[in-house]
């Protein structure tokens, strides 16, 4: 790829940035700002989710929002939850 020719008295500079780097910056960023650039990253890499897939899951979201909304479902707290999912790992 040709770059374009530039006036004299303008000089290009190319930075180059870690992935450590990149993490640290991504760190800084806002909750959503930051699920939106991981999600922008995943789609330019794996393409979209497929819009049948994608609707499915906002179907089940939903169902169990309710679900423990209405008090028919109880939460399991985050720090048990991920305790059992590393026991599980762990087999």
């Amino acid at each position: 790829m040709d770059l374009p020719t530039l006036p004299p008295k303008y000089k290009l500079i190319f930075v180059t940035i870690t992935l450590d780097q990149i993490v640290e910056e991504a760190a800084q960023l806002p909750g959503d700002v930051a699920a939106e650039l991981v999600e922008r990253i995943l789609i330019a890499r794996h393409g979209g989710i497929e819009s049948g897939i994608e609707s499915a899951w906002k179907v089940e979201t939903r169902r169990r929002v309710a679900e423990i909304t209405s008090g028919q479902v109880k939460g399991i707290p985050l720090e048990e939850s991920l305790a059992r999912a590393a026991n599980v790992l762990r087999r």
